[in-house]
């Protein structure tokens, strides 16, 4: 399947690489390379097979925090784009953590009242690592042990509702979450001081919990039509989701304030243009 890369050396690129810095970039030249590495990539071909897309982002907070919102599927429809509503159907076992989490949920995504169509996703759960969700023939790429507090899903289209036929013949979403521990730099860093030997100087400022979030969706269209209009618009689609993910986490760990300025920041670029 071929793909394609988007680098920072584009200009959208480098528009969103002027968006997102202020929040969620590093300050010291290393971390900032590695910023510049995050990339999106989607299939080019909608005919030779499912379509993919990848985006990975590092925000300032606690792994813990960005997943108990990633695995709240119940609110998707409070802040997700395009989802109408989002109810759990089932929930697992209990965890190693002693915690239940989303086992089946129905989801409603459309445009309007009259544009929509309803899915059911099988929903597995890794504590705070991996939420996946798979529907139609699509099954789980996660080990046993990882997933024993969800019970095993049926082959039987009739007895599973998420086998069922829809206008997607194949749909898996992944978000996987890992640590990135960030230590701020010295002031020397920021403002070198050329009369004195600093580059064995350290910060005197606390270590901060930051987290990579990685989002991968692959997904197939029934009708070949669907499939080649969904080539242009599914990468805008997937920058909105991750986009309000970001967003609904800023909100729970700052307060609904800041969530108010992001809202009034996006209307005022959108009438400015």
């Amino acid at each position: 399947m071929a793909t394609r890369t988007l680098r920072p050396v584009s200009a959208a690129a480098v528009q969103i690489a002027k968006r997102t810095t202020p929040a969620f970039t590093c300050r010291t030249s290393a971390a900032f390379a590695r910023q510049q590495q995050q990339q999106r990539q989607f299939s080019l071909n909608p005919f030779a097979g499912p379509q993919t897309l990848v985006a990975t982002r590092t925000l300032p907070y606690p792994g813990k925090a960005i997943y108990d919102v990633i695995s709240d599927v119940s609110n998707y429809s409070k802040f997700l784009p395009y989802v109408q509503s989002s109810t759990v159907t089932k929930t697992s076992q209990p965890a190693s953590n002693g915690k239940t989490y989303p086992e089946e949920a129905k989801l409603v995504i459309g445009f309007n009242g009259d544009v929509s169509e309803s899915f059911t996703s099988r929903v597995y759960c890794v504590p705070e690592t991996i939420v996946e969700a798979v529907s139609g023939q699509t099954d789980t790429g996660l080990g046993e042990e990882e997933i024993a507090h969800h019970s095993a899903r049926s082959t039987n289209r009739e007895d599973d509702p998420s086998r069922k036929d829809t206008v997607l013949t194949h749909l898996a979403t992944k978000w996987l979450l890992k640590p990135y521990p960030y230590k701020p730099p010295p002031a020397s860093a920021i403002h070198p001081d050329t009369t004195h030997n600093n580059h064995h100087e350290t910060s005197d400022l606390p270590s901060e919990e930051k987290c990579d979030v990685t989002l991968s969706v692959e997904f197939a269209f029934a009708n070949p039509m669907y499939a080649a209009l969904s080539s242009a618009a599914a990468p805008t689609v997937a920058e909105k989701m991750i986009d309000a993910f970001e967003k609904r986490v800023r909100m729970v760990m700052e307060g609904p304030a800041h969530a108010e300025t992001d809202r009034k920041g996006l209307e005022s670029v959108i009438k400015s243009k």
